[in-house]
């Protein structure tokens, strides 16, 4: 008999505060808030308000879940990287999610195949972007999908972060170092292969013992160690 714990689906449970979830991800706190909640913004006929790109799983409940970690993890890069407007986005979103017609679309292995095609595709067209433009976001994209793993049926049930602001994503291929995993540590980040808590390495740190002797107690790399640290104590950068 299948309990009712089996059938939940842990990717979907709201669990990241905002602040969570922007240090994990080296998103702006105030940039993370606009794409869950909206925002207003000015025109020349008055204020607009702009609705939200990614939807929580409850929305009397502020926490992310690690879907919306994957889905704010994929629109960093759009923003960041092409500084595509906050309502194109929106617009090239909903085209795929009519296209795919299934619940967060950016989440999902459609996306990673077809969905980026017409994505890019539909941002190109409204933003007039050229050909060659239209290739490097398509290839960014596709390049920032490597750092998600997918289950058997196709969604996301990994996200490895970057954990440096100045990640430059086509240059070369960032370390794996830490991994997010539902299924793991109620979803904190921890050090791959291992199951040790990013937030244990840190409060250790902060206690007073040294990066070499945590990396000999936990039989790691002192860069594990490092990566582990800047990702629990980055906020302020984030914020």
């Amino acid at each position: 008999m299948t309990t009712a714990y089996e059938k939940l689906d842990l990717r979907n449970i709201p669990t990241y505060s905002i602040a969570e979830a922007a240090r994990y991800l080296l998103i702006p706190v105030g940039t993370l808030r606009s794409w869950l909640h909206g925002r207003f913004y000015p025109t020349a006929e008055g204020k607009r308000f702009f609705q939200p790109l990614i939807e929580l799983p409850n929305p009397e409940i502020p926490q992310l879940s690690f879907t919306n970690l994957v889905e704010a993890h994929i629109l960093r890069v759009i923003r960041k990287d092409h500084q595509i407007r906050l309502d194109k986005v929106r617009t090239a979103l909903d085209y795929v999610d009519r296209q795919f017609n299934v619940p967060h679309p950016l989440a999902r292995i459609e996306f990673q195949t077809d969905g980026v095609d017409l994505f890019v595709e539909s941002v190109g067209k409204l933003i007039s972007a050229s050909q060659d433009g239209q290739l490097a976001m398509r290839e960014v994209l596709k390049h920032l999908l490597k750092r998600i793993e997918l289950d058997e049926t196709g969604v996301a049930n990994k996200l490895f972060p970057f954990t440096r602001l100045n990640e430059n994503l086509m240059e070369q291929e960032s370390p794996k170092t830490l991994v997010i995993d539902p299924r793991i540590s109620f979803g904190r980040p921890v050090l791959v292969g291992t199951g040790i808590p990013t937030a244990l390495l840190a409060e250790r740190y902060k206690a007073g013992e040294s990066i070499d002797n945590l990396a000999d107690d936990y039989a790691c790399d002192r860069l594990q160690v490092e990566e582990a640290i800047r990702c629990e104590l980055s906020l302020s950068q984030a914020a």
